[in-house]
């Protein structure tokens, strides 16, 4: 990807097939329809944070509109773990299997993805060849974008690499391989196992026996529970030393990163995560909770009032 030299930037979270909310974000946020694409007067640009699939009614639509965004200048986009996955389901793994096993009742918003390309099977393969393209983070000047978690330790061995290597795309497959460690981290965000005979029901009342842990402030002591995304919670059992240490750690002095991911649910103060860490993804894809914005003006600390619904 060639540089990208702005200090005027619109970060938007999870979409997730939600077109008209998009829409009306692009809107508040200055955007003008030009030809298939959204354009701002004033030559700002979007830097949508991935996961554009799935859950959603129209995921053709905010596919288009953001390809479209894309080619035209107007946007960056970069790989959400929804598209990941999408990409692994489809992807054969040379053994008479796939990548990814073919379990539609654990990839529900992906049974709505494809229900929506029902009609349109030829162009859905060309989406995927797209989607393998995409960056699997940012680093402009100035700004970091992920879609779940900034890993300093294993973002120099995604450096330069895209899913549309199929060297490195079997190899992010690969349970426990470098790359499968580095893309699960980056597109998905560190995981803790609970202690022994304790677990927890997910937004999708699935019991669960390890947690999506915060990356950034974190304690030499802890509960599991504490450490959660999207919201602590608590349960006993402490976590041990060497798996606190395991997780990355963003430091105070980095530039600001913003992510998407984790379900802030709606009650969530619309507020960054930490004076240079700003997660948009407050539930969007649930009911009538708008999508989210922050407008990034080449400020080193995040500002509350620079986030935009």
């Amino acid at each position: 990807m060639k540089p990208v030299k702005s200090l005027h930037f619109d970060l938007i979270g999870d979409i997730h097939g939600h077109y008209d909310k998009l829409a009306l974000l692009l809107h508040n946020l200055g955007y003008s329809p030009h030809g298939g694409s959204y354009r701002h007067a004033e030559g700002r640009k979007i830097i949508f944070l991935g996961d554009y699939i799935d859950r959603g009614p129209k995921v053709r639509q905010v596919l288009h509109l953001v390809r479209a965004m894309v080619d035209a200048g107007d946007a960056l986009a970069i790989m959400g773990n929804h598209e990941y996955n999408a990409i692994l389901y489809h992807e054969p793994d040379g053994r008479g299997d796939w990548l990814r096993p073919r379990r539609l009742d654990r990839d529900s918003g992906l049974r709505e993805s494809l229900a929506q390309f029902a009609d349109h099977e030829g162009e859905w393969a060309e989406w995927l060849e797209w989607m393998k393209g995409l960056p699997l983070f940012l680093d402009l000047d100035g700004l970091r974008a992920v879609h779940a978690c900034w890993d300093a330790k294993r973002i120099p061995r995604l450096h330069g690499k895209t899913l549309a290597d199929p060297d490195f795309l079997h190899a992010s497959a690969r349970r426990m391989s470098p790359e499968h460690r580095a893309v699960e981290n980056i597109l998905k965000g560190p995981e803790i196992r609970m202690p022994e005979g304790y677990s927890f029901l997910d937004k999708e009342g699935i019991p669960r026996d390890s947690i999506r842990a915060r990356w950034w402030n974190l304690p030499e002591h802890a509960r599991v529970s504490h450490l959660a995304m999207p919201e602590p919670f608590d349960v006993p059992g402490d976590a041990l030393p060497h798996q606190i240490r395991r997780i990355p750690c963003y430091g105070p002095d980095e530039p600001p990163v913003f992510c998407g991911h984790y379900w802030l649910p709606p009650h969530h103060p619309h507020v960054p995560l930490a004076p240079n860490i700003a997660c948009l993804d407050f539930s969007a894809a649930r009911g009538v909770h708008p999508l989210v914005a922050y407008r990034w003006d080449g400020e080193h600390r995040m500002f509350e009032a620079n986030i935009t619904i």
